[in-house]
C-alpha cells in the first residue's frame, strides 16, 4: 500500500482513537411551533422524558428528550424538510416490543434484513424524519 492509497475500512470492534469519543445526543430538525406535536410522538408514543433546556437555548424553541442512554434534540429549522435518508441508528434492547408499540399507535414499521449481525426496522417520527431502530441479532454468527 502506498501513502496515497485510500484507507481501508476496518471491520473490527477495536476502533479506539485515544481521544475518548462518545455520543452525547443526536439532533433532528423540526418546523417552528411543532413542539407539542413532537411531544406526542417522542414522549407519548416512544415513552421518552422531556429534558429542560437551558434558558438561553429554550428561547430558540425545540424540544429535548431522553430515555436510558439516548438523548435526542429536536431543533427548530425555519426551512424544515424531514430527513428521508439521514437518520439516527437507535439501539433497542426489545426491538419486537418497540415495533409492536409503534404499530399499535399507527406508526408504520418497515423491517430490513440487509445489515448482517443486526435485526432492524425503519420508522418515521410524526414529521417524517427517518429513524432506524436496531438490535444485535443473537442468531448471527
Amino acid at each position: 500500500m502506498t501513502d496515497n492509497a485510500p484507507a481501508q475500512p476496518r471491520d473490527t470492534a477495536e476502533a479506539t482513537s485515544g481521544l475518548g469519543f462518545g455520543l452525547h445526543h443526536v439532533q433532528l430538525s423540526i418546523p417552528p411551533n411543532s413542539e407539542d406535536d413532537c411531544r406526542r410522538f417522542w414522549v407519548d408514543v416512544l415513552g421518552m422524558i422531556e429534558v429542560r433546556k437551558p434558558p438561553v437555548l429554550a428561547a430558540r424553541g425545540g424540544l429535548w428528550v431522553r430515555a436510558d442512554d439516548l438523548e435526542i434534540h429536536l431543533g427548530v429549522e425555519e426551512d424544515f424538510r424531514p430527513a428521508k435518508k439521514a437518520h439516527p441508528g437507535i439501539l433497542v434492547a426489545d426491538l419486537d416490543g418497540l415495533a409492536k408499540r409503534l404499530e399499535s399507535r399507527g406508526v408504520e414499521v418497515t423491517w430490513d434484513d440487509s445489515f448482517p449481525g443486526y435485526r432492524r426496522f425503519y420508522a418515521a417520527d410524526n414529521l417524517g424524519n427517518r429513524l432506524e431502530f436496531l438490535s444485535p441479532d443473537p442468531d448471527a454468527r
